[in-house]
């Protein structure tokens, strides 16, 4: 199911205290950028990931957080993505401070 364009509005303003949010589709879901950084991505399932990697990741695994996986050749390769925590996904605040970690983490 492709994002709506009322979905891409709410997560430009959902992480909009990361700065200027623009988004790019791809394959029935959304790339999510802040300042020109991607830092997140929308499923076509609707499901919101943050880019991880290092500690963070390590964190974000030992929350319980699932990785993006893809699957080629019969291989499956984790795409350095996590779940965002359940209750960022309704309150910016968090997501922002979410956001924020994985802006870190990727600098």
């Amino acid at each position: 199911m492709a994002v709506s364009d009322e979905e891409i509005a709410f997560l430009k303003d959902h992480f909009s205290g990361l700065g200027h949010i623009t988004t790019r589709k791809m394959m029935g879901g959304l790339t999510i950028y802040a300042n020109g950084q991607i830092f997140a991505l929308r499923r076509s399932d609707g499901q919101l990931y943050i880019k991880a990697k290092g500690a963070f990741a390590d964190e974000l695994a030992a929350l319980g957080q699932k990785p993006f996986t893809m699957e080629r050749d019969g291989v499956t390769r984790s795409m350095g993505y996590y779940t965002l925590p359940g209750e960022a996904v309704d309150d910016p605040d968090l997501a922002v401070a979410w956001g924020r970690r994985a802006l870190a983490a990727l600098g």
